[in-house]
């Protein structure tokens, strides 16, 4: 499994942010749940290598098949894209 980066602030649940270093709305969403000061993980799936890599794009195709870019786990729903509201309902 690829190593996820922690990113501290006030424990809202699991929230993971599966992105690329250099996409917008990647980096929007990261910039969103910091502003909030909310705690979270994120794995920035064009860094990755290999198994690791492979590993990766599996589990994001299980909650968006599409593969696109954010995929947002918040407490178990997943968020495609970067959609505000989405991402304050799954942190009720």
């Amino acid at each position: 499994m690829a190593e996820k980066t922690h990113v501290d602030g006030t424990d809202r649940g699991d929230i993971l942010v599966y992105g690329l270093s250099t996409c917008v709305w990647c980096k929007r969403a990261k910039s969103f749940l910091e502003e909030k000061g909310i705690a979270y993980d994120y794995i920035f799936v064009d860094l990755l290598e290999g198994d690791d890599r492979n590993t990766v794009l599996d589990e994001v195709s299980k909650w968006n098949p599409k593969v696109s870019f954010p995929t947002i786990i918040v407490n178990g729903k997943c968020v495609v894209g970067f959609k505000e509201d989405e991402i304050l309902e799954g942190l009720k």
